[in-house]
């Protein structure tokens, strides 16, 4: 669409009615975003959201001094401080079902690892992350026990609605 002269006064004089962008596009024969870059363009006053309930546009409210919670900083300075990491404790999982498992032993990984037990034993990253080192079932990555652990049945949600 060319806008010129007359469609820009146009554009205006529905704008200025409160008509809403997807109708001014219909009596235009434009499309909605097109009404809506062209407004913006023009520098037009925004339109109330639709989506808000109590009316209040968001250019129309006066922003709140923000208040200061707990201690300041102090100003930054030239060098940076120096910061030491500390080691969180590791995140606190549900208990699952304990089912019995055979023993296994954890092992570093190695890139050979072709028939044994891919499942992960420790915080990745840390000195005690290992795999577990049991044979690997055929056509899995891990051993049995590993294996009913990563492979669980999905549950029909029929079983669940007749419950």
């Amino acid at each position: 669409m060319e806008w010129n002269d007359e469609t820009i006064a146009q554009l205006r004089d529905l704008w200025n009615e409160g008509l809403s962008t997807a109708e001014i596009g219909r009596r235009m024969s434009v499309s909605k975003n097109a009404v809506v870059g062209k407004a913006h363009r023009l520098n037009l006053p925004p339109r109330p959201s639709p989506i808000r309930r109590d009316g209040v546009s968001a250019t129309s409210r006066t922003a709140a001094p923000r208040r200061v919670i707990g201690p300041t900083l102090p100003p930054l300075s030239a060098t940076p401080p120096v910061v030491t990491a500390v080691a969180a404790p590791p995140p606190q999982r549900a208990a699952a079902p304990q089912t019995a498992r055979p023993a296994v032993r954890a092992v570093p990984y190695t890139p050979s690892r072709l028939s044994t037990c891919c499942w992960p034993i420790g915080e990745p990253g840390t000195r005690s992350f290992r795999f577990c080192d049991s044979d690997a079932t055929a056509g899995k990555p891990y051993c049995s026990a590993h294996a009913a652990l990563a492979y669980v049945r999905v549950r029909d949600r029929r079983d669940e609605a007749a419950a």
